[in-house]
């Protein structure tokens, strides 16, 4: 049977806790809260006091819970409302923080009697601000999601903001051999700066991440970001065609409210014949997740010179040779200190011949996502076998490597 707030045990209960505590209507009627849900804990208290004829009237500032917090509610809101003024957002979630000694209170009061239908404090705290807050800001609450978090400390009158990120998902072309996708901190000073990296912090000017950035950082006033890329092409090789998929996290924004298009034509004005974003639209933390997990087909442009002339029946040979084939490719030296030490096998599914030229040759591959191209031209001392250099009988190095399309997007 369903519990009523006049049931016997109720009522009982309710006697014990009102002759020994001086308690306001929100921390008595906080007791029953789960109780004849549709009421207010204040409204609960006004129908156990009226069955029980106790006309005591506590004022949240004599209340021996609360100590007065109750009557705090209205100015918790302009603190909060103040202190977020400069942030957009759609929907929020408040929490808070309360003393020790109010907890540590509200336990005893609730270990004098058997029954528990109690809420917490700040649960109370939290919604009773939170409804004001939504009338006000014409903003709903969120429990899920929520634009913006924020952390009441009622002991301090303090706050604590936790902001989503927004995430902006887009493809970038690359058309320098001289930047690197993301930023390279100095590993002797960590970013700090120091004589190594010329106290800049980073070994090079720029990359395609500070590129993209700099333009949303600056509109959004956000404090940091992420540029999370579908893979990623080497600092000498051009990323060309359709461009690389890539989410860009901006962390901590003030302003959710931004022009991509606007956007999109500054970056591409200010970075001719450096970079390139199109496809500009708002994203997700789950899109993240997706484009890490991708598995695309990469093709490539591929241009290398041979120690000697090159046979052309032998260089048709190497294509046949890869043409449907699977390779295996040891982890390649020169990234051996990031990445795991393992073989790994790859599917090379098409491959021609565009150009040969003395020792000079010119190959269009598609490869499975993870190739290693480089590698699969030179050997790498014949850790990726089988490979161009030890089909051919001659040592051979890429000269200019291009990603010209990552497919399955």
């Amino acid at each position: 049977m369903k519990t009523k707030l006049l049931d016997k045990e109720i009522i009982n209960s309710a006697e014990i806790i009102l002759n020994k505590y001086n308690l306001c209507d929100h921390c008595f009627g906080r007791i029953f809260a789960k109780v004849d849900t549709g009421k207010t804990n204040p409204q609960r208290a006004e129908i156990i006091k009226k069955k029980l004829k106790n006309n005591k009237n506590i004022k949240p500032s004599e209340c021996y819970l609360c100590e007065g917090l109750f009557s705090e509610i209205n100015f918790f809101v302009e603190l909060i409302t103040n202190y977020i003024n400069e942030y957009e957002f759609d929907s929020f979630l408040l929490g808070c923080r309360v003393d020790d000694e109010i907890i540590i209170k509200e336990k005893e009061i609730l270990s004098q009697i058997d029954i528990d239908f109690s809420e917490s404090i700040k649960t109370e705290i939290n919604r009773e601000t939170g409804k004001i807050m939504e009338d006000q800001l014409k903003k709903e609450v969120d429990f899920k999601n929520p634009t913006i978090m924020i952390i009441l400390d009622t002991q301090f009158n303090s706050i604590d903001l936790q902001i989503k990120s927004l995430y902006i998902y887009g493809r970038y072309n690359k058309y320098s051999r001289e930047i690197p996708q993301t930023r390279w901190y100095c590993k002797i000073c960590n970013g700090i700066g120091c004589r190594k990296c010329e106290f800049k912090g980073q070994l090079y000017e720029t990359s395609v991440e500070e590129l993209i950035s700099d333009e949303f950082l600056k509109l959004t006033k956000g404090s940091d970001e992420s540029l999370h890329g579908c893979g990623r092409e080497d600092i000498d090789v051009r990323m060309l065609g359709n461009g690389r998929p890539f989410v860009l996290e901006i962390k901590n924004p003030k302003v959710r409210n931004i022009n991509l298009q606007k956007i999109k034509e500054s970056i591409n004005r200010k970075n001719k014949r450096i970079i390139q974003v199109n496809n500009l639209r708002e994203s997700d933390k789950e899109e993240i997740i997706r484009l890490k997990k991708a598995d695309f087909n990469k093709l490539y442009k591929v241009k290398f010179n041979c120690k000697t002339i090159i046979n052309n029946e032998k260089l048709k040979k190497a294509v046949q040779t890869l043409q449907g084939s699977k390779i295996s490719q040891l982890t390649p030296s020169r990234v051996a200190h990031r990445r795991a030490n393992m073989v790994r096998e790859k599917h090379i599914y098409n491959c021609k011949i565009d150009s040969l030229d003395g020792s000079i040759a010119t190959l269009t591959l598609e490869t499975e996502s993870g190739t290693y191209i480089k590698e699969l031209v030179s050997g790498d001392d014949n850790r990726t076998k089988p490979n161009i250099s030890k089909i051919l009988g001659a040592p051979c190095q890429v000269i200019k490597l291009d990603v010209l399309e990552i497919k399955g997007e």
